[in-house]
């Protein structure tokens, strides 16, 4: 891997290169190493990149979040 950092010109060209692209749907770049990316449409949000080693983490605890937020609002009711 290259130790320099990557250009904001780098991201742009990998998020439009389409073998970073998984089914088209999940983006999947080992050179990347953000954890949250623009989808593929941009203007439709965020997406994780499932080639990071953090993303699993970031995964994990998101559904655990979601999970207690959930509990805590249906426990009220």
């Amino acid at each position: 891997m290259n130790s320099r950092k990557p250009t904001q010109e780098d991201y742009n060209n990998w998020h439009k290169d389409p073998n970073n692209w998984k089914w088209g749907l999940f983006y999947y770049n080992k050179e990347d190493d953000r954890i949250l990316v623009p989808k593929k449409a941009e203007w439709m949000g965020i997406t994780v990149n499932f080639a990071n080693k953090n993303t699993k983490w970031f995964c994990v605890i998101a559904l655990l979040f979601f999970s207690t937020v959930l509990f805590s609002i249906l426990r009220k009711s």
